[in-house]
């Protein structure tokens, strides 16, 4: 065995918090890990949002963010005490010996600069390469990543590449400087299916044919089972588990880890259509102001009262676009929406008043769809006094009616946003919806935000209200899991059009369209292979063709 590449003994990290109404103090949210990881070998770390995962991985580069402070323990690179090293040191570990991947590509590249100006930029910094050999590796590391025209991509600008291409070239990024080991924070999360298994299939051919180490932070385990060799699982700042991926997936002995394991649980029964449709979308479609072509390609599907339809297809495939025309953000260019019967107006602000009402929407972002500034109780509250003009003691009453019905109960009006959790958030935002008593609710991605057991938490609780209340919901989502657990009828849209409509069992029953097969292949399973297993099959298929 080999001197580990990386060895933390005994790793604590503390905070400041600043609790309204309360003298700041420190907390510890991570009590002293302990880990190994060898050259060219890749580490998991998984568990819930909130669990330490990211806070981990950044100390591995002598880094806290964000007011986070490194407080005990000892984290080892190449033999020696990064904690110990002066800043000359740090700044030549950092984009040299280790880099670091972020979860959203789009945010963390300049958008005023060229992507091949930014993937060179660390290697030539820390004297790795010449700008001229730096460019030279950036094209063939394009080129082992699976890009697009390797040699001119680089000189496009970050908004003129996919999510997954930026993704990708983030990789290279980090993959530039030939460094021993680089952090991978959630590089897929925020990817449809089809497009994720492209940029972990890319990263894993990286990572085993230039030898680095890797760190892999994720919330999915069945994603990380597919490129790990060991797993270490987090909770709350300690350490839950820590084995191989065989042992941690096929015999988790802690109870959380096993409750990982069989998350999405989720048995719900397909419903039959009763009574008239709640919504209707007749040949709809539609095109962006100030562009001559359309986004969406006459798109015919109807919800029933009490039903789920799912909405599903990668990014840019016309989910959201569809959303937004329907609660008339985006005018149809042709085609009509009925809903509850009666025809809406193509622009939300000339509906009535009900027509608002009794349409609602979810936002996949919490974080950015509640005002930061008011408690739970005023976000709550907002829409029982706009539709039905409640005050005092009658308002306050059914908002604490509306968090017992999504089990957040009492202690909660006056709270603000920052003090929730991920999953809470989302709740508050579900109970602003209902505080309206819509007829439907469009989901847009509520849960792709969420880990794994806090979404399932969710999936549950939109479901009993769902039996309870009699709303009918358009779900939209990437997640084909999250399809099968609740949707009674599925919309599959590509490129702006209705690739396959029908009930559950229709949709999810082969024989099936090329696009549907992709897509529902591309849902990682919880097993060993998975991954080379799914390439495997696509590379003799394009052979065969």
């Amino acid at each position: 065995m080999t001197e580990p590449l990386v060895k933390v003994r005994g790793l604590k990290i503390g905070a400041t918090v600043y609790p309204p109404g309360e003298k700041p103090h420190d907390i510890e949210i991570v009590h002293g890990v302990d880990f190994d990881l060898q050259p060219g070998k890749v580490l998991g770390l998984i568990g819930e949002s909130g669990a330490g995962k990211s806070t981990i991985g950044l100390a591995a580069m002598a880094y806290g963010r964000g007011g986070v402070k490194i407080t005990g323990g000892e984290v080892w690179v190449n033999g020696r005490d990064i904690l110990q090293a002066g800043v000359g040191d740090v700044r030549k570990l950092r984009g040299g010996e280790v880099t670091y991947v972020s979860q959203s590509a789009a945010a963390s590249f300049n958008p005023a600069k060229q992507i091949m100006e930014q993937v060179i930029e660390a290697a030539v910094f820390q004297g790795k390469f010449s700008k001229k050999e730096a460019e030279e590796r950036g094209v063939e590391l394009f080129r082992k990543l699976g890009l697009p025209d390797p040699e001119n991509i680089g000189k496009r600008y970050p908004h003129q590449v996919s999510g997954g291409q930026l993704q990708r070239c983030m990789t290279a990024l980090a993959l530039c400087p030939e460094p021993d080991l680089v952090v991978f924070d959630e590089p897929t999360t925020a990817l449809d299916v089809t497009t994720q298994i492209d940029v972990l299939a890319a990263i894993k051919e990286a990572i085993r044919d230039t030898g680095v180490a890797a760190l892999y932070i994720t919330h999915d385990l069945a994603v990380v089972a597919q490129v790990s060799d060991d797993i270490m699982v987090l909770r709350m700042g300690n350490t839950v588990e820590y084995g191989s991926v065989d042992q941690i997936i096929n015999n988790p002995q802690e109870e959380y880890t096993q409750a990982l394991v069989s998350v999405r649980t989720i048995d719900h029964p397909e419903k039959k259509p009763t009574g008239d449709p709640v919504l209707q979308c007749e040949h709809i479609t539609a095109r962006y102001k100030g562009t001559n072509f359309d986004v969406l390609h006459d798109v015919n599907v109807e919800l029933y009262p009490g039903q789920t339809l799912a909405v599903v297809g990668e990014s840019g495939s016309g989910k959201s676009t569809l959303a937004r025309v329907i609660t008339g953000l985006l005018p149809p260019r042709e085609g009509k929406i009925l809903f509850d019967g009666r025809e809406l107006t193509p622009d939300q602000p000339s509906r009535p008043v009900e027509d608002l009402r009794e349409l609602q929407m979810i936002y996949q972002m919490a974080d950015v769809a509640m005002n930061p500034r008011q408690t739970v109780g005023t976000i709550i509250g907002r829409p029982l006094e706009f539709y039905f003009g409640l005050k005092g003691a009658e308002k306050q009453r059914r908002i604490q009616e509306l968090l017992d019905e999504i089990e957040l109960g009492s202690g909660f009006q006056d709270r603000y946003p920052a003090e929730l959790s991920g999953g809470q958030k989302q709740r508050v935002c579900i109970a602003r919806a209902l505080a309206a008593k819509p007829k439907l609710i469009i989901c847009d991605e509520v849960t792709s935000a969420l880990d794994p057991l806090v979404a399932d938490g969710i999936l549950k609780l939109l479901l009993d209200l769902q039996a309870r209340e009699g709303v009918a919901y358009l779900f939209i989502t990437h997640d084909l899991a999250t399809v099968k657990a609740i949707s009674d009828s599925i919309a599959v849209m590509y490129q702006g059009r209705v690739q396959r409509y029908g009930t559950k069992t229709e949709v999810l029953s082969p024989p099936f369209d090329d696009y549907t097969d992709l897509l529902l292949s591309s849902v990682p399973e919880m097993k060993l292979g998975w991954l080379e297993e799914v390439i495997a099959t696509r590379k003799m298929e394009s052979a065969g063709n």
